[in-house]
């Protein structure tokens, strides 16, 4: 009965949810106005078949992090994640977990920044929300590369350079942001999990967490090596939502450089060219990506 109700309430939400609230072409012939399945399926992370089956009621027991995903595809309140959760069977995340919720301002603050890659995390580095020109920047990110601290420690294939000095700082700074998350979300499990695991894997990790390293993001300059328009460099600044922990990563160019030139080539040529691992099946638990940085 839960997979069922389930089902029906993301099918219901799906059709009032019109494509331009949520930040997508809205041309062509439709026969409802709302999402169709593959735009929630692009949105959520997920697969096309399987939002089919969520909805048909044919698969059962969906994650934590797929309801979650649909959640903030559909833009609900959080009284309607509330009630997406329990339609799924399972208990929403409370306190003492990390947040992941992106409120709708923050939404209608991506959509409107479409000549800017911007990226959402949460106080643990897990990438939430990308918008098209981000993911071409810096190309798609699944599996636990969805994570910015894993990817900065373990994780390879980066576009972004690093000089020492930068990389030092950087992994300071987020070896910080997981300590002061796991004070504040002391019952978050899949956070204590990503600790564990970057301490038992990553010799670096563990020197600066057991030193009791302390340090926060700073405005930087960021040289990424992109495959097709060649290097751009451009600022990096991250701001946080106050109440929530969330990350807002944004990356701006100079305007009338090369770099600003190659960003504008950039977002004509779109993510779809530029897609380097397969489609995933499914939202799971972890990271953001790049070789070693957020």
């Amino acid at each position: 009965m839960a997979s069922t109700d389930f089902g029906r309430t993301v099918r219901r939400w799906r059709d009032r949810v019109s494509p331009a609230a949520a930040g997508l072409p809205s041309g062509g012939h439709r026969r409802a106005p709302g999402l169709r399945r593959e735009e929630l399926a692009m949105l959520a992370g997920i697969s096309v078949d399987y939002v089919t089956r969520l909805e048909q009621g044919r698969a059962a027991n969906p994650s934590e992090q797929v309801v979650e995903a649909l959640g903030r595809a559909l833009r609900v309140s959080p009284t309607e994640r509330e009630h997406l959760f329990h339609a799924a069977g399972l208990v929403p995340p409370g306190q003492g977990t990390v947040p992941a919720y992106i409120a709708p301002s923050v939404h209608r603050m991506l959509d409107r920044l479409t000549g800017t890659p911007v990226a959402v995390s949460d106080a643990a580095w897990t990438l939430l929300l990308t918008n098209p020109l981000y993911t071409a920047l810096m190309g798609e990110r699944h599996g636990r590369e969805r994570n910015g601290a894993w990817r900065a420690f373990l994780g390879s294939n980066d576009r972004v350079r690093h000089t020492p000095q930068a990389r030092q700082a950087m992994e300071s700074a987020v070896v910080a942001d997981l300590r002061t998350a796991q004070t504040r979300y002391p019952a978050d499990q899949r956070l204590r999990t990503l600790i564990t695991e970057l301490r038992t894997n990553s010799r670096r990790f563990a020197n600066l967490w057991d030193s009791g390293v302390v340090g926060h993001h700073q405005a930087s300059r960021k040289t990424i090596d992109h495959p097709q328009t060649g290097p751009i460099t451009l600022d990096c600044d991250v701001l946080t939502v106050a109440g929530s922990d969330l990350r807002i990563m944004i990356y701006t160019a100079e305007p009338g450089t090369e770099d600003a030139e190659r960003l504008e080539l950039l977002g004509v040529l779109g993510p779809q060219p530029l897609i380097e691992e397969g489609q995933a099946e499914s939202v799971s638990g972890g990271a953001d990506t790049g070789r070693r940085s957020l």
